[in-house]
């Protein structure tokens, strides 16, 4: 059975730079960045103060940027996006980014040194695996001895099966002062030797045997040169401890694929966990069932929602919809308020404001047993609002630059990293009000592994509930109940033996505004779940009290 886990993404570069004075478009001379020696026992232990049990490592591949480093050149700005470049423009599949070693010549062995302390400080390790796309200047310095690099032996036609990129004959692509002839497809599906500003300029799009020029008819038989190579990347990577894959765009690549490489890869390392980064809810079952993924990013569906909800643009019944549409996959979608794609919570883009999202925590955290992912940041309320440079002011924190994350930069001085300079009290606060909900959620079999009932439905005409700002649901955990070990790097529930049924009631008023309110419990619950009749009983309002920001939680046992 699924139960819920915390994964903590952390963007290595700005997660662990304490630069207070970064300008927009500063070199990393002077920027700086962070480092794998970021990380330490005490950014271990503010982890394990949310509940976290995963840590995704973002940005840990090497990817093309503007800076040289001993024994690797830089890259022509004019393909690179930022001064410091995009993570997901992989420049070495085989290699990790050096600016994140203190020895760039010792920059592996930092790397294995941190999945060796990660997984002695009781979590899993997670890093981005980009299949679909690489850098246009793409070349592996660290190639072994039993691999062969991209494009080596293409016959550079539109389309041949065993070519790893697509090309685009007689043509050039011209940007800046970087040429290529002939031209190669761009990675967002951008089959022309002009692609815009807004596309994904600065990679090319790998070829997985999908002939897009004749309706993308598929040539997997026999086995594509790029599924070969990617699974050796995978088994790589695995070998150096790696728990588990996020897998970048993962539905432009076919599920052909992934039906055959994650079966081949978990052959040799069954423990391995693959999310993908999925947005068409009709391809979900397809990469779920047939692909082999174990998770799937619950982006256009509870985040969306959500989101228009705290905004004031939808009302609160449309979470029943969500989950409704996906039905028995909900327990293996990612959920998030938060990711280096989407603008910051606080940011004046969003809500302005992060304890406007506590009661959108409250659902996406403990409607059911999917997992939850938190975004560096999040918890003290980063803003996304500097210039930091490549991006402008957009209410991200920057992928491309070399900058730093304020709240982050007061986190690690509070943590004792650096500095007298500390969280603001508002800062602080929201810590601890998110320290308080994951220790609850994690600490509670009912949310972890339990099942769920949705209220709402039994609430539509309830005079005392207003459906266009609450929602209501319940969750039930009974002794029988069986655990899956594998989510919890460090079991915060063992020990903890629960002899009764236990239900809790959890409401989110998303105006924040109520003092209280009354629900009724359906008779369908009582029967569903074997409740007998007692303290609560069917067509009885029961009243659940709200804290300032908008939840509020009732349990019972029986």
């Amino acid at each position: 059975m699924e139960q819920k886990f915390i994964i903590y993404q952390l963007l290595l570069r700005v997660f662990g730079n304490t630069n207070k004075e970064c300008i927009p478009n500063g070199s990393l001379a002077f920027n700086g960045t962070g480092k794998f020696s970021s990380i330490n026992d005490t950014v271990f232990e503010h982890l394990r103060s949310l509940g976290v049990s995963h840590i995704w490592y973002t940005g840990v591949i090497e990817h093309s940027t503007c800076e040289s480093f001993i024994g690797i050149r830089k890259d022509n700005p004019s393909v690179v996006k930022g001064v410091a470049g995009s993570p997901y423009a992989i420049k070495d599949y085989y290699d990790v980014n050096p600016y994140l070693a203190d020895n760039v010549e010792n920059r592996m062995a930092e790397f294995e040194q941190l999945v060796q302390r990660t997984h002695d400080a009781g979590f899993k390790v997670l890093i981005d695996f980009i299949p679909n796309h690489l850098a246009r200047e793409y070349s592996s310095d660290s190639l072994p001895f039993w691999a062969k690099d991209f494009g080596i032996g293409d016959n550079e036609n539109i389309f041949s099966p065993d070519n790893n990129f697509y090309y685009i004959p007689g043509e050039m692509f011209s940007r800046g002062t970087y040429n290529e002839r002939p031209a190669k497809a761009t990675g967002n599906d951008c089959f022309t030797a002009y692609p815009s500003d807004n596309d994904w300029y600065e990679t090319v799009k790998l070829n997985y045997g999908v002939d897009y020029a004749n309706g993308r008819k598929g040539h997997f038989n026999p086995i594509p040169k790029t599924w070969k190579m990617m699974y050796d990347i995978l088994c790589f990577w695995a070998s150096k401890g790696v728990d588990g894959f996020r897998c970048d765009m993962a539905e432009l690549v076919p599920v052909e694929f992934w039906e055959w490489c994650i079966r081949e890869v978990k052959n040799t390392y069954p423990q391995l966990k693959f999310i993908a980064e999925v947005y068409n809810p009709l391809e979900y079952s397809s990469y779920m069932y047939r692909g082999g993924f174990d998770y799937l990013y619950d982006k256009v569906g509870l985040y969306d929602t959500l989101k228009f909800i705290s905004q004031g643009h939808k009302d609160a019944s449309a979470i029943t919809g969500c989950w409704q549409s996906i039905d028995d996959k909900q327990d293996r979608m990612l959920n998030f308020l938060e990711n280096h794609d989407e603008q910051r919570i606080a940011s004046d883009f969003n809500l302005g404001n992060p304890f406007k999202a506590i009661p959108s925590l409250a659902v996406s955290l403990m409607f059911n047993r999917a997992p939850f992912m938190l975004y560096f940041g999040q918890e003290t309320g980063e803003s996304g609002m500097l210039e930091e440079g490549f991006s402008g002011k957009d209410g991200r924190t920057s992928i491309f630059d070399w900058c730093s994350a304020p709240s982050v930069v007061r986190l690690l001085g509070t943590l004792g990293h650096s500095g007298s300079e500390t969280l603001t009290d508002e800062e602080q606060e929201l810590l601890d009000i998110y320290r308080e909900m994951f220790s609850y959620a994690m600490g509670n079999k009912a949310i972890t592994s339990g099942e769920t009932f949705d209220l709402q439905y039994a609430n539509m005409h309830n005079p005392s509930y207003d459906c266009s700002k609450c929602f209501a649901f319940a969750r039930k955990w009974s002794p029988n109940t069986s655990d899956d070990s594998f989510h919890r790097g460090g079991d915060a529930l063992a020990g903890m033996e629960e002899q009764k049924n236990k239900v809790v009631l959890i409401a989110a008023d998303f105006s924040q505004k109520m003092e209280s309110v009354k629900i009724y419990l359906p008779d369908d619950l009582f029967r569903h779940w074997g409740i007998p009749y007692g303290k609560y009983n069917p067509v009885e309002l029961v009243e659940i009290k709200f804290n300032k920001y908008g939840t509020g939680i009732l349990e019972f046992e029986f």
